[in-house]
């Protein structure tokens, strides 16, 4: 963050001081963990649903921190920030909020985010959202631009009314490129974002049916993601996904400029010519109006295309030619944990661990790489899809749960283990599309799905592992790579 004084954050945010003149700057990093506090941080206190931050004020000043934000008084110098009015509070949902303290410290770093994003005048701010991928494509679009100059992104994905102002404010006068996803559990939420640190370019990947239990349809959901693309400035970026109609229709809600990306002809930034390897790592042409370039990914699964696209697109609307995109995609590596992480056991199995977060469209795709990678060798690999429940689809649970089953089937999957009641609805689509035998089994939870697949996995088994990351699948992969070890 760029250097200020409490005196200064006060005034800001529109708050008051307490316990301090104001003099302390803030030089270090923002923080709502003591254990990450540094030397001239900022200390966030916010409530939570076991602690609350305003008890460990104290604590962060004697590790280092310059002053503390906080919702109320505590015994260390800080900014207190103001009640937040009733119209907003909705913006702001943090567990164990009870008097709205969290939120009124939530508005006030969002003051403070805009406020330092506004300073930057050589920061270019790129926002993407989607139903799915915004983890891997902001990755992807902060490793192709990084040649260009110092890049910030969030980790994993860091994408709420919290994680986006403290990603901001990870902002310097060096700071070229700042990477943000947004995400929206409403109407509005996207917005809100943009209005923290204003992008001028903006990708919208897909529209499925993540959240659609908040949005009610798909419609909605496209009502929600397009705020993005509304927020833009008339100097600014879209930048669609053309094999999407409701993401391709956004066009039309936006003065900036509209590149378009995809497989469809109509798209400018355009993939030709797809192919995937042992390991459904893709190769393909791109197709540029400046030109054409051959590449090949190192991340795996076809849909790793469309997020390359939009990187693609951004890197050359900023000056990169085609074959710095190419080689620079080439070169681009996995970063977040548990989004198809592919290991070869020693014994063969291939354990591939996309447990982070699942949505339908998100296993549509890991379940098609899965197929591919079982399929790459004569003969097949046994294929085992371990999924579990699907969060946040409200009364389409049933029916996209049952969907996936029967995906399952028609993809020749081997095995299927479904994970929990939640995801009932997953085995039984199973069972009546194609009559399986015992292909399909559903067990209680994770503990049940280690112990069968320790049983029956063999050498030369390919095991997918996905869930919502509430459910925290991914200790069943790390609980296979761990028996593949001994």
């Amino acid at each position: 963050m760029i250097a200020l004084t409490l005196a200064e954050i006060a005034e800001i945010v529109g708050g008051r001081l307490h316990a301090t003149d104001g003099s302390p700057t803030v030089t270090g990093p923002i923080e709502f963990d003591t254990r990450k506090v540094t030397e001239g941080g900022l200390f966030l206190a916010l409530p939570g649903e076991r602690v609350d931050g305003h008890d460990f004020a104290a604590q962060a000043i004697s590790q280092g921190a310059a002053g503390v934000l906080a919702g109320r008084e505590v015994d260390a110098p800080a900014v207190i920030a103001p009640p937040v009015e009733a119209k907003h509070a909705n913006a702001y949902v943090l567990a164990g909020d009870k008097n709205g303290e969290g939120a009124a410290v939530l508005e006030a770093l969002a003051k403070l985010a805009r406020h330092v994003t506004d300073q930057l005048k050589d920061l270019t701010i790129i926002g993407v959202t989607g139903s799915a991928g915004k983890t891997s494509t902001k990755d992807l679009i902060a490793q192709v631009l990084r040649p260009a100059g110092e890049v910030i992104a969030p980790p994993e994905s860091f994408n709420n009314e919290l994680g986006h102002p403290w990603t901001a404010l990870r902002s310097t006068e060096d700071t070229r490129f700042l990477v943000l996803e947004l995400s929206a559990r409403g109407i509005g939420h996207i917005a809100n974002l943009c209005e923290i640190a204003p992008p001028k370019f903006g990708a919208v990947l897909n529209v499925g049916t993540a959240h659609l239990g908040e949005f009610g349809s798909r419609e909605g959901i496209a009502q929600g993601k397009g705020e993005l693309i509304e927020a833009l400035p008339e100097d600014g970026v879209a930048i669609l996904n053309a094999d999407d109609p409701l993401v391709a229709g956004m066009a039309s809600r936006t003065k900036a400029k509209v590149v378009l990306v995809g497989e469809n002809q109509k798209a400018d930034v355009r993939a030709e010519n797809i192919e995937l390897d042992e390991q459904a790592r893709a190769s393909f042409t791109l197709k540029t109006a400046q030109g054409d370039a051959q590449v090949k990914l190192a991340l795996n699964g076809p849909h790793q295309v469309g997020n390359a696209l939009v990187a693609a697109a951004i890197a050359l609307e900023l000056g990169a030619t085609p074959a710095e995109v190419a080689e620079r995609l080439g070169a681009a590596e996995r970063v977040s944990a548990h989004r198809m992480v592919i290991t070869d056991r020693p014994d063969g199995v291939t354990v591939i661990d996309d447990a982070y977060n699942a949505n339908p469209d998100s296993v549509r795709a890991a379940l098609k790489a899965l197929a591919t990678i079982s399929r790459a060798t004569t003969p097949a690999r046994r294929s085992w899809a371990v999924l579990g429940p699907m969060a946040e689809l409200g009364d389409d649970a049933v029916r996209e749960h049952d969907e996936i089953g029967r995906l399952v089937v028609r993809l020749d999957i081997s095995k299927l283990v479904v994970i929990g009641d939640a995801a009932r609805a997953m085995h039984q689509g199973a069972h009546l599309e194609g009559s399986w035998g015992e292909e399909s089994v559903l067990v209680p939870d994770a503990d049940a799905a280690i112990a069968l697949l320790r049983a029956e996995i063999r050498p030369g088994d390919v095991v997918l592992v996905k869930a919502s990351n509430a459910y925290r699948l991914w200790r069943i992969a790390e609980a296979l790579l761990e028996a593949g070890t001994k």
